[in-house]
């Protein structure tokens, strides 16, 4: 069964924002790099959404409508409906996540 991944706006700017950063940081070469492994594990969610993990600071609060996938240091949060992927969320999971999983997610 494919399912189909879709990108919030949020998860748009945050891919637009990463990139614009990369590119000032480090080089074209590294945000190109970076952003084609996120795209290769949007991807892989097509095929297989269950395999994400549910956000720990999100469970800490009762939700587990939420899941989580990797590419290291960056959190791709989502959540599946139907036969639909909704991205909600790529972030540097080195920043205060249950702050902006909160605002983000949750409107709090």
């Amino acid at each position: 069964m494919s399912y189909q991944v879709l990108l919030t706006r949020d998860a748009v700017r945050d891919l637009e924002e990463l990139y614009e950063f990369l590119t000032a940081s480090d080089s074209n070469a590294k945000a190109d790099y970076v952003l084609d492994k996120i795209e290769a594990v949007l991807q892989g969610l097509s095929e297989s959404p269950e395999r994400g993990t549910r956000p720990r600071e999100l469970l800490a609060l009762g939700v587990g409508e939420y899941r989580q996938v990797y590419f290291k240091p960056y959190r791709i949060i989502y959540t599946s409906r139907g036969k639909n992927v909704y991205v909600l969320l790529i972030a540097d999971g080195r920043r205060d996540m249950e702050s902006l999983l909160q605002r983000r997610l949750l409107a709090v």
